[in-house]
Protein backbone atom coordinates (compact mmCIF):
# COMPACT_ATOMS: atom_id res chain seq x y z
CA UNK A 1 0.00 0.00 0.00
CA UNK A 2 2.75 2.84 0.75
CA UNK A 3 4.57 1.79 -2.79
CA UNK A 4 0.95 3.11 -4.14
CA UNK A 5 1.58 6.51 -2.55
CA UNK A 6 3.63 8.83 -4.83
CA UNK A 7 6.42 10.66 -3.64
CA UNK A 8 8.00 13.65 -5.64
CA UNK A 9 11.49 14.37 -4.94
CA UNK A 10 12.63 17.88 -6.10
CA UNK A 11 16.56 18.51 -6.52
CA UNK A 12 17.50 22.28 -6.89
CA UNK A 13 21.37 23.15 -8.19
CA UNK A 14 22.38 25.08 -10.94
CA UNK A 15 25.00 23.17 -12.15
CA UNK A 16 23.74 20.48 -14.69
CA UNK A 17 26.22 17.71 -13.90
CA UNK A 18 25.57 17.65 -9.82
CA UNK A 19 21.94 17.67 -10.83
CA UNK A 20 22.81 14.50 -13.39
CA UNK A 21 24.91 13.11 -10.47
CA UNK A 22 22.07 13.28 -8.00
CA UNK A 23 19.42 11.64 -10.00
CA UNK A 24 21.41 8.76 -11.03
CA UNK A 25 21.80 8.44 -7.23
CA UNK A 26 18.29 8.54 -6.24
CA UNK A 27 15.80 7.53 -9.32
CA UNK A 28 13.99 4.90 -8.16
CA UNK A 29 10.70 3.54 -9.82
CA UNK A 30 8.74 4.39 -6.37
CA UNK A 31 9.32 8.27 -6.46
CA UNK A 32 9.36 11.02 -9.23
CA UNK A 33 11.87 13.19 -9.41
CA UNK A 34 11.91 16.85 -10.19
CA UNK A 35 15.24 19.27 -11.01
CA UNK A 36 15.36 23.09 -11.07
CA UNK A 37 18.72 25.01 -11.86
CA UNK A 38 17.65 27.94 -9.84
CA UNK A 39 15.70 29.08 -6.74
CA UNK A 40 12.84 30.97 -9.03
CA UNK A 41 12.69 27.30 -11.01
CA UNK A 42 12.32 25.39 -7.31
CA UNK A 43 9.85 27.69 -6.27
CA UNK A 44 7.36 27.23 -9.64
CA UNK A 45 7.83 24.01 -8.95
CA UNK A 46 7.17 24.06 -5.11
CA UNK A 47 4.13 25.88 -5.59
CA UNK A 48 2.44 23.42 -7.95
CA UNK A 49 3.45 20.25 -6.63
CA UNK A 50 3.65 18.07 -3.26
CA UNK A 51 7.08 16.92 -2.74
CA UNK A 52 8.03 14.38 0.23
CA UNK A 53 11.73 15.65 -0.08
CA UNK A 54 13.43 19.03 -1.39
CA UNK A 55 17.67 18.92 -2.00
CA UNK A 56 18.98 22.01 -2.31
CA UNK A 57 22.45 22.94 -2.91
CA UNK A 58 23.27 25.96 -0.87
CA UNK A 59 25.47 27.58 -3.25
CA UNK A 60 23.77 29.41 -6.44
CA UNK A 61 23.75 32.16 -7.97
CA UNK A 62 20.63 34.42 -7.39
CA UNK A 63 18.95 33.61 -4.28
CA UNK A 64 21.30 30.65 -2.77
CA UNK A 65 20.22 27.45 -0.84
CA UNK A 66 19.77 28.88 2.50
CA UNK A 67 17.75 31.87 1.49
CA UNK A 68 15.17 29.31 -0.71
CA UNK A 69 14.97 27.55 2.62
CA UNK A 70 13.81 30.44 4.79
CA UNK A 71 11.31 31.16 1.88
CA UNK A 72 9.77 27.34 1.55
CA UNK A 73 9.85 27.70 5.70
CA UNK A 74 7.81 30.81 5.27
CA UNK A 75 5.12 29.87 2.66
CA UNK A 76 1.91 27.54 3.83
CA UNK A 77 2.10 25.40 1.04
CA UNK A 78 6.19 24.30 1.44
CA UNK A 79 7.18 24.86 5.48
CA UNK A 80 6.62 20.78 6.20
CA UNK A 81 8.63 19.53 3.62
CA UNK A 82 11.86 18.27 4.64
CA UNK A 83 15.00 20.11 3.23
CA UNK A 84 18.61 18.55 2.98
CA UNK A 85 21.55 20.56 2.45
CA UNK A 86 24.40 19.73 -0.37
CA UNK A 87 27.72 21.15 0.35
CA UNK A 88 31.27 21.41 -0.65
CA UNK A 89 32.00 23.09 2.45
CA UNK A 90 33.63 21.01 5.26
CA UNK A 91 31.29 20.31 8.56
CA UNK A 92 32.35 23.38 10.07
CA UNK A 93 29.50 23.98 13.00
CA UNK A 94 28.87 27.63 12.43
CA UNK A 95 27.96 26.62 8.52
CA UNK A 96 25.66 23.83 9.42
CA UNK A 97 23.92 25.99 12.36
CA UNK A 98 23.07 28.49 9.86
CA UNK A 99 21.68 25.50 7.81
CA UNK A 100 19.20 23.98 10.28
CA UNK A 101 18.35 27.77 11.45
CA UNK A 102 17.00 27.76 7.41
CA UNK A 103 15.26 25.03 7.90
CA UNK A 104 17.62 21.92 7.61
CA UNK A 105 16.95 18.45 8.28
CA UNK A 106 20.43 17.09 7.17
CA UNK A 107 23.28 17.85 5.40
CA UNK A 108 25.10 15.86 2.56
CA UNK A 109 28.87 16.67 2.18
CA UNK A 110 30.78 16.77 -1.41
CA UNK A 111 32.26 14.65 -2.59
CA UNK A 112 29.12 12.58 -2.15
CA UNK A 113 28.65 9.40 -0.48
CA UNK A 114 25.85 7.11 -2.83
CA UNK A 115 25.12 4.78 0.36
CA UNK A 116 24.49 8.31 2.17
CA UNK A 117 22.77 9.32 0.22
CA UNK A 118 20.38 7.13 -0.64
CA UNK A 119 19.48 6.19 2.63
CA UNK A 120 19.34 9.40 3.58
CA UNK A 121 16.17 10.04 0.69
CA UNK A 122 14.77 6.73 1.21
CA UNK A 123 14.34 7.48 4.54
CA UNK A 124 12.86 10.60 3.99
CA UNK A 125 10.39 9.10 1.34
CA UNK A 126 9.52 6.26 3.64
CA UNK A 127 8.95 8.95 6.72
CA UNK A 128 6.74 11.12 3.47
CA UNK A 129 4.49 7.89 2.60
CA UNK A 130 4.22 6.70 6.23
CA UNK A 131 2.74 10.05 7.15
CA UNK A 132 0.56 10.43 4.18
CA UNK A 133 -0.80 6.78 4.84
CA UNK A 134 -1.78 8.18 8.39
CA UNK A 135 -3.02 10.85 7.33
CA UNK A 136 -5.22 9.35 4.40
CA UNK A 137 -6.93 6.71 7.26
CA UNK A 138 -7.01 9.48 9.39
CA UNK A 139 -9.27 11.36 6.91
CA UNK A 140 -11.39 7.68 6.54
CA UNK A 141 -11.62 7.60 10.07
CA UNK A 142 -12.89 11.37 10.78
CA UNK A 143 -14.99 10.64 7.18
CA UNK A 144 -16.68 7.30 9.09
CA UNK A 145 -17.03 9.39 12.44
CA UNK A 146 -18.72 12.24 10.26
CA UNK A 147 -21.03 9.75 8.80
CA UNK A 148 -21.78 8.17 12.51
CA UNK A 149 -22.84 11.77 13.28
CA UNK A 150 -24.89 12.24 10.77
CA UNK A 151 -27.09 8.79 11.06
CA UNK A 152 -27.19 9.30 14.49
CA UNK A 153 -28.66 12.84 13.98
CA UNK A 154 -30.86 11.16 11.17
CA UNK A 155 -31.84 8.45 13.58
CA UNK A 156 -32.94 11.31 16.59
CA UNK A 157 -34.81 13.36 14.21
CA UNK A 158 -36.36 10.01 12.75
CA UNK A 159 -37.07 9.03 16.22
CA UNK A 160 -38.41 12.84 17.25
CA UNK A 161 -40.72 12.77 14.01
CA UNK A 162 -42.06 9.16 15.44
CA UNK A 163 -42.76 10.73 19.11
CA UNK A 164 -43.83 13.61 17.56
CA UNK A 165 -46.39 11.30 15.48
CA UNK A 166 -47.61 9.03 18.00
CA UNK A 167 -48.38 12.24 20.50
CA UNK A 168 -49.66 14.14 17.45
CA UNK A 169 -51.90 10.46 17.01
CA UNK A 170 -52.86 10.18 20.36
CA UNK A 171 -53.91 14.42 20.80
CA UNK A 172 -55.76 13.72 17.37
CA UNK A 173 -57.92 10.84 18.40
CA UNK A 174 -58.71 12.57 21.88
CA UNK A 175 -59.88 15.73 19.92
CA UNK A 176 -61.43 13.97 17.25
CA UNK A 177 -62.98 11.87 19.83
CA UNK A 178 -64.39 14.57 21.71
CA UNK A 179 -65.36 16.79 18.74
CA UNK A 180 -67.43 13.70 16.64
CA UNK A 181 -69.14 13.28 19.88
CA UNK A 182 -70.49 16.31 20.88
CA UNK A 183 -73.12 16.35 17.53
CA UNK A 184 -73.37 13.02 17.35
CA UNK A 185 -74.72 12.80 20.67
CA UNK A 186 -77.13 15.83 20.07
CA UNK A 187 -78.48 13.66 17.03
CA UNK A 188 -78.96 10.63 19.20
CA UNK A 189 -80.57 12.38 22.09
CA UNK A 190 -83.06 13.77 19.30
CA UNK A 191 -83.61 10.61 17.87
CA UNK A 192 -84.34 8.97 21.18
CA UNK A 193 -86.04 11.31 22.07
CA UNK A 194 -88.98 11.64 19.36
CA UNK A 195 -88.95 7.60 19.48
CA UNK A 196 -90.56 8.09 22.84
CA UNK A 197 -92.80 10.64 22.13
CA UNK A 198 -94.20 8.05 19.14
CA UNK A 199 -94.17 5.37 21.55
CA UNK A 200 -96.40 7.36 23.98
CA UNK A 201 -98.25 8.49 21.32
CA UNK A 202 -97.65 12.44 21.61
CA UNK A 203 -98.15 13.45 17.78
CA UNK A 204 -97.91 16.70 19.43
CA UNK A 205 -94.58 16.89 19.82
CA UNK A 206 -94.50 16.81 16.01
CA UNK A 207 -95.94 20.02 14.69
CA UNK A 208 -94.84 21.81 12.05
CA UNK A 209 -93.48 24.28 14.01
CA UNK A 210 -91.46 21.73 15.96
CA UNK A 211 -90.16 19.73 13.26
CA UNK A 212 -89.13 22.86 11.49
CA UNK A 213 -86.99 23.31 14.31
CA UNK A 214 -86.02 19.75 14.69
CA UNK A 215 -85.27 19.52 11.10
CA UNK A 216 -82.82 22.72 11.64
CA UNK A 217 -81.15 21.45 14.75
CA UNK A 218 -80.59 17.91 12.76
CA UNK A 219 -79.18 19.83 9.98
CA UNK A 220 -76.88 21.72 11.95
CA UNK A 221 -75.35 19.02 13.74
CA UNK A 222 -74.80 17.51 10.55
CA UNK A 223 -73.39 20.03 9.42
CA UNK A 224 -71.17 20.27 12.55
CA UNK A 225 -70.02 16.48 11.83
CA UNK A 226 -69.80 16.94 7.48
CA UNK A 227 -67.01 20.01 8.28
CA UNK A 228 -65.68 17.69 11.18
CA UNK A 229 -65.01 14.86 8.46
CA UNK A 230 -64.05 16.98 5.46
CA UNK A 231 -61.23 18.44 7.84
CA UNK A 232 -59.48 14.91 8.20
CA UNK A 233 -60.05 14.49 4.98
CA UNK A 234 -57.83 16.88 3.79
CA UNK A 235 -55.60 16.50 6.45
CA UNK A 236 -54.90 13.10 5.01
CA UNK A 237 -55.07 14.46 1.26
CA UNK A 238 -52.48 17.27 2.40
CA UNK A 239 -50.09 14.19 3.53
CA UNK A 240 -50.44 12.19 0.51
CA UNK A 241 -49.98 15.05 -1.75
CA UNK A 242 -53.35 14.81 -3.32
CA UNK A 243 -55.05 18.14 -2.12
CA UNK A 244 -56.76 18.85 -5.44
CA UNK A 245 -56.51 23.09 -6.62
CA UNK A 246 -57.50 23.85 -9.80
CA UNK A 247 -57.56 27.01 -10.38
CA UNK A 248 -59.76 29.35 -12.88
CA UNK A 249 -60.26 32.93 -12.87
CA UNK A 250 -62.01 35.18 -10.51
CA UNK A 251 -62.76 37.87 -8.75
CA UNK A 252 -61.45 37.65 -5.08
CA UNK A 253 -63.94 40.23 -3.85
CA UNK A 254 -66.84 38.86 -5.55
CA UNK A 255 -66.01 35.38 -3.71
CA UNK A 256 -65.65 37.29 -0.38
CA UNK A 257 -68.78 39.57 -0.75
CA UNK A 258 -70.24 35.56 -1.71
CA UNK A 259 -68.83 34.28 2.07
CA UNK A 260 -69.74 36.73 3.87
CA UNK A 261 -73.37 36.80 2.91
CA UNK A 262 -73.88 33.12 3.51
CA UNK A 263 -72.29 33.72 7.01
CA UNK A 264 -74.20 36.69 8.02
CA UNK A 265 -76.82 34.85 9.86
CA UNK A 266 -74.43 33.03 11.65
CA UNK A 267 -73.30 36.75 12.74
CA UNK A 268 -76.83 37.81 13.86
CA UNK A 269 -77.50 35.16 15.83
CA UNK A 270 -74.99 35.78 17.81
CA UNK A 271 -75.72 39.90 17.68
CA UNK A 272 -72.53 40.49 15.85
CA UNK A 273 -72.09 41.89 12.32
CA UNK A 274 -69.28 42.13 9.61
CA UNK A 275 -68.12 44.91 7.59
CA UNK A 276 -67.48 44.40 3.98
CA UNK A 277 -65.05 46.91 1.94
CA UNK A 278 -63.93 45.76 -1.44
CA UNK A 279 -61.32 48.36 -3.01
CA UNK A 280 -62.28 47.96 -7.01
CA UNK A 281 -61.54 44.54 -8.82
CA UNK A 282 -58.94 41.65 -7.47
CA UNK A 283 -58.51 39.42 -10.32
CA UNK A 284 -56.81 36.23 -9.33
CA UNK A 285 -56.49 32.36 -10.39
CA UNK A 286 -58.15 30.50 -7.57
CA UNK A 287 -60.43 27.11 -7.23
CA UNK A 288 -63.11 29.04 -5.82
CA UNK A 289 -64.38 26.20 -3.47
CA UNK A 290 -61.17 25.80 -1.86
CA UNK A 291 -60.42 29.64 -1.36
CA UNK A 292 -64.00 29.48 0.21
CA UNK A 293 -62.93 27.27 2.01
CA UNK A 294 -60.10 29.31 3.88
CA UNK A 295 -62.30 32.54 3.73
CA UNK A 296 -64.94 30.78 5.28
CA UNK A 297 -62.71 29.06 7.93
CA UNK A 298 -61.45 32.73 8.72
CA UNK A 299 -65.13 34.36 9.45
CA UNK A 300 -65.99 31.47 11.46
CA UNK A 301 -62.61 32.07 13.88
CA UNK A 302 -63.54 35.13 13.59
CA UNK A 303 -66.84 35.01 15.18
CA UNK A 304 -65.40 32.28 18.06
CA UNK A 305 -62.72 34.55 18.76
CA UNK A 306 -63.99 37.89 18.05
CA UNK A 307 -65.92 38.18 21.56
CA UNK A 308 -69.15 39.51 20.11
CA UNK A 309 -67.32 42.71 18.24
CA UNK A 310 -67.93 43.77 15.01
CA UNK A 311 -65.88 41.83 12.34
CA UNK A 312 -64.40 43.57 9.04
CA UNK A 313 -63.36 42.41 5.63
CA UNK A 314 -61.78 44.16 3.37
CA UNK A 315 -60.60 43.09 -0.42
CA UNK A 316 -57.65 45.43 -2.20
CA UNK A 317 -54.81 44.85 -4.91
CA UNK A 318 -51.41 45.89 -3.66
CA UNK A 319 -49.19 45.87 -7.15
CA UNK A 320 -49.17 42.46 -8.67
CA UNK A 321 -51.10 40.74 -4.95
CA UNK A 322 -54.46 40.32 -4.05
CA UNK A 323 -55.07 41.00 -0.57
CA UNK A 324 -58.16 40.06 1.95
CA UNK A 325 -58.07 40.53 5.56
CA UNK A 326 -60.29 39.45 8.15
CA UNK A 327 -60.19 41.39 11.17
CA UNK A 328 -61.70 40.97 14.81
CA UNK A 329 -61.41 42.59 17.93
CA UNK A 330 -61.11 39.71 19.84
CA UNK A 331 -59.20 38.11 22.40
CA UNK A 332 -56.04 38.13 20.12
CA UNK A 333 -52.93 35.63 19.75
CA UNK A 334 -49.74 36.60 21.41
CA UNK A 335 -46.39 36.71 19.57
CA UNK A 336 -45.65 32.98 20.94
CA UNK A 337 -48.67 31.25 19.84
CA UNK A 338 -48.97 32.80 16.39
CA UNK A 339 -46.93 30.15 14.30
CA UNK A 340 -48.34 27.40 16.37
CA UNK A 341 -51.77 28.28 15.62
CA UNK A 342 -51.01 27.25 11.82
CA UNK A 343 -50.09 23.79 12.66
CA UNK A 344 -51.88 21.01 12.66
CA UNK A 345 -54.32 20.38 15.98
CA UNK A 346 -53.02 23.49 17.96
CA UNK A 347 -55.83 26.07 18.46
CA UNK A 348 -56.50 29.11 20.54
CA UNK A 349 -57.40 28.58 24.44
CA UNK A 350 -60.59 30.52 25.06
CA UNK A 351 -62.91 29.63 28.21
CA UNK A 352 -65.78 30.41 25.97
CA UNK A 353 -65.06 29.60 22.68
CA UNK A 354 -65.71 25.90 20.67
CA UNK A 355 -62.29 23.91 20.38
CA UNK A 356 -62.90 22.33 17.16
CA UNK A 357 -60.08 20.04 15.71
CA UNK A 358 -57.78 22.65 15.45
CA UNK A 359 -57.31 21.97 12.12
CA UNK A 360 -58.73 24.92 10.24
CA UNK A 361 -55.39 27.41 10.12
CA UNK A 362 -53.41 24.33 8.90
CA UNK A 363 -55.81 23.75 6.17
CA UNK A 364 -55.74 27.05 4.94
CA UNK A 365 -52.50 27.78 4.78
CA UNK A 366 -51.91 24.83 2.94
CA UNK A 367 -54.82 25.35 0.04
CA UNK A 368 -53.27 29.40 -0.13
CA UNK A 369 -49.67 28.01 -0.32
CA UNK A 370 -50.77 25.80 -3.17
CA UNK A 371 -51.89 28.92 -4.53
CA UNK A 372 -48.85 30.78 -5.03
CA UNK A 373 -49.81 32.57 -1.90
CA UNK A 374 -49.58 33.33 2.06
CA UNK A 375 -51.18 33.81 4.60
CA UNK A 376 -50.07 36.58 7.36
CA UNK A 377 -51.23 37.34 10.84
CA UNK A 378 -51.22 40.44 13.08
CA UNK A 379 -52.18 40.16 16.51
CA UNK A 380 -51.97 41.10 20.14
CA UNK A 381 -53.13 39.99 23.13
CA UNK A 382 -57.11 41.80 24.00
CA UNK A 383 -56.59 43.60 21.15
CA UNK A 384 -58.06 41.37 18.35
CA UNK A 385 -56.38 39.68 14.88
CA UNK A 386 -55.79 40.22 11.54
CA UNK A 387 -55.50 37.25 9.08
CA UNK A 388 -54.56 38.25 5.28
CA UNK A 389 -54.96 36.08 2.11
CA UNK A 390 -52.32 36.96 -0.30
CA UNK A 391 -52.94 35.43 -3.90
CA UNK A 392 -50.76 36.44 -6.44
CA UNK A 393 -53.08 39.36 -9.05
CA UNK A 394 -54.28 37.89 -12.55
CA UNK A 395 -52.98 40.21 -15.04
Amino acid sequence: MLRKIEAKVLIVDDLPENLLALRSLIQSEDRTLFQASSADEALSLLLEHEFALAILDVKMPGMNGFELAELMRGTEKTKHIPIIFVSAVGRDMDYAFRGYESGAVDFLHKPLSPFEVRSKVSMFVDLYRHRKALSMQLEVVEAARREQEALLTELRETQAELQKAVKMRDVFMSIASHELRTPLNGLILDVQLRRLRLEQGRMDAFSADKLREMITRDERQIRSLSRLIDDMLDVSRIRTGKLSVRPEPGDLGVLAGNVVESLAAQFTSTGSHVDLQVDGPAPVMMDEFRIEQVLANLLTNALRYGDGKPVSVRVRTEGEKVRAEVRDQGIGISEADQRRVFEQFERVSSADAPQGLGLGLFISEQIVQAHGGRIELSSRLGEGSCFSVVLPRRS
